[in-house]
């Protein structure tokens, strides 16, 4: 298991781009339009994602600012089989706030649970 990206909400998803790869010095990875959700997601990083953890930004089309508690999205860690991950995180006392399944607006496997002061943790299947 390894830590994949973090999300983070963002306002103004050029501005974004262009502070952390301008002024954080990171490279834009992959950008992909999701028109029936109405947001874009940008994956930033110092490395490619198969060695490092890169952060995620999204962008919701209709939102133009958050406030700094509710722009935090998530951690994501990758794991072999997200149905048993999350049989094993219950059984170990964890709690599960999205089943495993299929993306909403794709088709790659993920789970949402929370920590215990409800910060929400992705389990996301290998890639293919």
């Amino acid at each position: 298991m390894r830590i994949l990206h973090t999300m983070l909400r963002v306002g103004d998803l050029e501005k974004s781009i262009a502070f952390y790869t301008e002024v954080l010095g990171m490279t834009l990875l992959r950008r992909k339009d999701y028109p029936d959700g109405r947001f874009t997601n940008a994956f930033v990083g110092y490395g490619n994602e198969a060695e490092h953890a890169v952060l995620e930004l999204t962008w919701n089309w209709d939102t133009s600012s958050y406030d700094l508690g509710s722009g935090y999205g998530h951690i994501a860690i990758e794991v072999l089989d997200v149905y048993r991950a999350c049989e094993q995180i219950r059984a170990a006392g964890g709690k599960v706030v999205r089943e495993a399944g299929p993306m909403k607006h794709g088709s790659r496997i993920l789970a949402f649970v929370e920590d215990p002061d409800g910060y929400r943790i992705e389990l996301l299947s290998a890639r293919d």
